[in-house]
């Protein structure tokens, strides 16, 4: 499996940048979780929009799906050049904007439910309830040898997550705060509560995302250490992290 970041911004990206999202992929696969602000045009450094076979949407914020519209945009145009290949997209239907997407041949919605296993391509999908101000899901991404990749998606602490993201290969965590503002902006983790959400769930690495815009971001992982002896790092855009 290989997982490759294609923005690391929470809120908005910053200059040429895009928001926290990921392309993961299983043999010829390609799945995109998250797509929100600046994500379609990253997407197009690693593959063909055509590529892509089906999308995960954890949540509704903007920072999260600002770029769906303009996906279903690029199918359109797509299938009219090069022949119809339907996407698939995933989202939870706790919020009613799901109930504004409607299917049609260039894009298919399905719900993703909470605590139920799917499968999407090769992967088998299991799904967690994060510490949100709107109803949000980790996801938990299992290929076809058994690895497991957990993403936290935008939370903040939450006990049930150590279960969730337990014995896997990957985490990647969102490290929106730094430690001093742990408690004050609620919804998020800091570097520290990353490193120890991985330190708790003896995953193998770490890897961190939904960045803020102050500070030196590079101490989110100084943070994180103080917690976690495991392989820590800042999400690459672009770099391929192989699982």
């Amino acid at each position: 499996m290989k997982v490759i970041p294609l923005g690391v911004w929470g809120g908005y990206p910053k200059a040429k940048g895009a928001n926290s999202s990921f392309l993961v992929i299983e043999k010829d696969y390609h799945l995109l979780l998250d797509c929100g602000s600046g994500v379609l045009s990253s997407l197009q450094h690693v593959i063909d929009i055509q590529d892509l076979d089906a999308v995960i949407v954890t949540h509704f914020h903007h920072d999260h799906v600002a770029d769906l519209g303009v996906l279903k945009y690029a199918k359109l145009v797509q299938n009219q050049l090069h022949g119809k290949k339907r996407l698939s997209v995933y989202a939870h239907n706790q919020d009613k904007k799901f109930q504004e997407w409607t299917s049609n041949d260039d894009i298919q919605f399905h719900v993703l439910t909470e605590t139920k296993e799917q499968k999407i391509g090769p992967f088998t999908v299991h799904t967690q309830v994060t510490n949100h101000p709107v109803y949000c899901l980790a996801i938990q991404l299992e290929g076809l040898e058994g690895k497991k990749v957990t993403f936290t998606s935008d939370t903040a602490w939450k006990d049930e997550l150590i279960t969730f993201a337990s014995g896997s290969h990957l985490l990647v965590s969102e490290a929106n705060l730094y430690q001093h503002l742990e408690g004050k902006i609620p919804g998020h983790l800091s570097g520290r509560q990353a490193g120890k959400l991985a330190h708790d769930a003896k995953v193998g690495q770490l890897l961190l995302t939904h960045l803020p815009h102050f500070g030196d971001v590079n101490e989110l992982v100084v943070e994180a250490r103080t917690e976690f002896n495991g392989p820590v790092s800042l999400a690459e855009v672009h770099q391929t992290y192989e699982v």
